[in-house]
């Protein structure tokens, strides 16, 4: 063997040999994501997961998501493009939510349905930078803070984007406790931070088994598009609610949900290779996620703010932001800032309702899109 032969077998089997800028800036990525995820403790559950393996599939020469045999290759074919783990993500999901404060409180659903303007906004903004009505909706969505709806719309609309649709919205999630305060304090006064509200009235299991299956119901008649999201989220929820099928309730909420989660996770950090993350639209949806949510926050700030003109138990506008559906780590924030202002105020269950409120809106809103787009 000479060596010119010699030279190139080293090149070709060696990884540090063949690395890039794009391997290393991304390897520092995924480093970051795993910072988070374990000192800061933001999503860790998804970021660790994703992190790890935007590191793994940026080392030089990895086979992993290589076609035909390649594990992460096989992970986002069969499991993330074919929206399977995104729809079972809901199942679980479903198992989890209780939509009580939401029935007890049907204004609540209103106030979900105000923060998906949000979505709307970041929409028309990412049209006026040059994206396509499919990359806009895709990118919107994340304003509805809700990981497995951007993820499963993305890779109906705009497959190429779904890296950065999904580090930016699951990124926003974990960021829910910085960002939604300073917006809420901004558009509220101190005396509206303490408005306390009349405790929930209580909600009959009869009302909680009906309710899901109305929902599938009507979802179905106006938005077909939406049944794949509403479906499994409601049939998680009447695993949950019926009380006779415990076993499968506590499947799909733990076991179930976990597996998907692992597997979410991967195929995820799958698509962070240097190629296809390191573009200039990756910024632009990094930016335009940070609209999309501060915007859907604002909106449901000040819809709230509007609803206390016309009834006459008021509505503490805080509430309004948790219409994201960033369950329930949005109602927790409204929570922490009521008792900052009075600590004797209680507002976390009148806030989960436009926050589970905000899982349907947003999964309607994706529907919507699907019907209109797809």
């Amino acid at each position: 063997m000479d060596g010119a032969e010699l030279v190139q077998m080293l090149s070709n089997n060696i990884g540090i040999l063949n690395i890039t800028l794009g391997n290393i800036v991304m390897i520092c990525v995924g480093l970051l994501l795993v910072y988070l995820a374990v000192k800061k403790n933001y999503e860790p559950l998804i970021l660790l997961p994703i992190g790890a393996t935007a590191i793994l599939v940026n080392l030089p020469l990895q086979t992993l998501t290589e076609p035909p045999h390649g594990l992460l290759y096989l992970v986002k074919t069969y499991l993330i493009d074919t929206e399977v783990v995104p729809l079972l993500i809901f199942l679980g999901l479903g198992a989890m939510t209780d939509f009580g404060p939401m029935i007890a409180n049907p204004k609540s659903l209103l106030l979900g349905a105000a923060a998906q303007i949000g979505v709307f906004i970041a929409l028309i903004t990412a049209i006026t930078l040059g994206f396509n009505l499919k990359e806009a909706a895709s990118i919107g969505i994340i304003g509805g803070a809700d990981g497995p709806t951007t993820i499963y719309l993305t890779v109906k609309l705009a497959p190429h984007l779904l890296a950065a649709n999904a580090v930016a919205a699951y990124s926003y999630m974990a960021l829910v406790p910085l960002i939604q305060p300073p917006v809420i304090k901004a558009l509220t006064s101190r005396e509206e931070r303490r408005i306390r509200m009349k405790q929930l009235r209580p909600v009959s299991k009869t009302e909680k088994v009906i309710f899901p299956l109305v929902t599938m119901v009507v979802a179905g008649f106006l938005v077909p598009s939406a049944i794949p999201l509403i479906g499994m989220i409601m049939i998680g929820n009447l695993f949950r609610e019926s009380g006779v099928v415990e076993r499968l309730s506590k499947a799909a909420s733990e076991e179930l949900m976990n597996i998907v989660t692992i597997f979410l996770g991967l195929g995820i950090g799958s698509t962070m290779r240097a190629e296809l993350f390191l573009r200039p639209a990756t910024l632009m949806i990094i930016g335009l996620g940070a609209l999309a949510f501060a915007s859907a926050t604002a909106v449901g700030v000040l819809f709230a703010k509007i609803m206390n003109l016309f009834v006459k138990e008021k509505v503490n506008p805080m509430i309004g932001a948790a219409g994201v559906s960033a369950v329930p780590m949005s109602a927790r924030v409204v929570q922490k800032l009521a008792s900052e202002e009075d600590p004797g105020n209680y507002l976390l269950m009148h806030a989960m309702g436009p926050n589970v409120a905000g899982v349907i809106g947003t999964a309607i809103v994706a529907g919507v899109f699907l019907s209109l787009l797809g």
